[in-house]
């Protein structure tokens, strides 16, 4: 499990772990929680650009379609394959083993700490 004070968050329910110039972008276990059961991933080609708040991604459950925001300007340097093959690893371990793609950035824009995060979601 991850350290949740350790990540950055944004408004549409992304969560960033940042390692240099590459974030590791997942969806919060809020948000998977409203998904319901993941079905499906569709994420970006890595050498893809990303452009920050621009859908690069879809995510199916059983309930809704929702869709994976860019959090920052980059290029994604790897996808996990592990989420393609099994969707299911979101709901299981939405902060860990469910993380989706990894984006090389220029810079990072204004993010939400998890107090921040958790105070718009009333998780806290």
């Amino acid at each position: 499990m991850t350290n949740k004070d350790a990540l950055l968050y944004t408004k549409e329910h992304e969560w960033l772990s940042i390692d240099g110039d590459v974030a590791t972008v997942g969806i919060t276990e809020y948000a998977a929680d409203k998904l319901g059961d993941v079905v499906y991933v569709d994420l970006p080609k890595v050498g893809s650009q990303t452009v920050y708040m621009k859908i690069c991604g879809e995510i199916e459950s059983t309930k809704s379609v929702g869709e994976l925001y860019a959090p920052v300007n980059g290029e994604v340097v790897e996808i996990n394959d592990a989420v393609t093959n099994s969707p299911e690893l979101i709901n299981q371990d939405a902060l860990g083993a469910g993380w989706l793609i990894k984006i090389r950035f220029t810079e990072l824009p204004q993010l939400l700490s998890h107090a921040e995060y958790a105070a718009l979601t009333d998780e806290g």
